[in-house]
């Protein structure tokens, strides 16, 4: 009886001590304190329970924790999140979380300072530069050389050794002209036209006549007709020969009616196109114009004379089958 008595005792006193070590004093926020053992797994947003004697349980709210206890708190991996909230963070704690480490970037050195030409000639790149200027210094000088006629071979290697300084030199001379060899023989044009002069010469025809020469009646009479008549057409200016354009071998479109008749586009006509008209052949008819009034990418719009009136005409280009290019008068 007396050793179940004394372990009886001796469990009861473990019991307390065990109940002591467990519990904890926290300081409460409004300066009181409350001793018990934190339970652990029962926190939630609204706070915590805390064993304060046997079968004595209160939920404490974590606002009512002093500032040590809930930092304590913020140790333990579960209450972490819902105690942060509470914690109040000093300026210096503020100032260390937002601090911003700057770390410098790693920067290139500078080069040596040095000229230009040295700079040049330190790098791949930059000898790959002056080998281009120089090449481009020798061929300058070679089409210096043909606009001055001076010696291509003399400019050149004047510029070989001078850079940049042998071409303005040679450009700044005056065009070197080859000397003209005097001689009796006349030029082959001046030859040609005077071939030409003697060719449509009317008084170096056999049995031509003098315009104020006298003419006896008769037969002399109608001679010296025909004689006029025939001088009458030698005089008569030669009119333009007649260009036509087939479709096959030209293709019909906005670009080769601007390149070929640019002088119809204009409301003045020049003196080369004045008299020229355009004869439009498509599967429509054949039209008479005189000028291109409008042009799109697909047709143009040429202006006819109907009677005393004008009149503008569609034309499709893929309609368009032979343009003739002549001159008003001509047959």
């Amino acid at each position: 009886m007396v050793r179940r008595f004394c372990l009886i005792a001796t469990l009861a006193v473990c019991g307390l001590l065990a109940e002591a070590a467990f519990a904890e004093t926290f300081n409460l926020a409004n300066g009181d304190t409350l001793t018990g053992e934190l339970l652990t797994g029962s926190e939630t947003d609204a706070g915590v329970q805390i064993k304060v004697g046997d079968g004595k349980y209160e939920r404490v709210p974590w606002a009512n924790f002093s500032q040590e206890d809930l930092k304590k708190f913020a140790k333990i991996q579960k209450m972490a999140p819902l105690v942060e909230p509470f914690i109040e963070i000093t300026q210096e704690e503020k100032i260390k979380k937002t601090e911003v480490n700057i770390k410098q970037p790693p920067r290139l050195e500078r080069p040596a300072a040095q000229s230009l030409l040295g700079a040049l000639c330190s790098s791949g790149l930059g000898l790959l530069v002056l080998l281009l200027l120089y090449a481009a210094n020798i061929y300058a000088a070679y089409e210096v050389s043909i606009f001055r006629a001076q010696p291509t071979p003399l400019v050149c290697g004047v510029s070989a050794v001078l850079p940049l300084i042998g071409p303005i030199i040679f450009l700044s001379m005056r065009t070197k002209i080859a000397p003209v060899e005097e001689s009796w023989e006349p030029a082959p044009a001046a030859a040609a036209e005077t071939a030409t002069a003697e060719a449509v010469n009317p008084m170096a025809a056999d049995g031509a006549a003098h315009p104020a020469g006298l003419k006896l009646a008769g037969t002399g009479s109608e001679e010296a007709v025909k004689a006029g008549q025939t001088e009458a057409v030698k005089q008569q200016p030669a009119l333009p020969p007649t260009t036509t354009y087939q479709r096959g071998q030209f293709t019909f479109n906005r670009r080769f009616i601007e390149t070929k008749f640019p002088g119809f586009f204009g409301v003045i006509r020049r003196d080369a196109d004045r008299d020229m008209v355009l004869i439009i052949k498509s599967s429509r008819g054949e039209y008479v114009g005189q000028r291109i009034s409008r042009i799109a990418a697909n047709d143009l719009h040429l202006q006819v004379q109907r009677g005393h009136a004008t009149e503008e005409v569609m034309i499709p280009f893929v309609e368009i089958q032979e343009i003739k290019l002549k001159h008003k008068d001509a047959k």
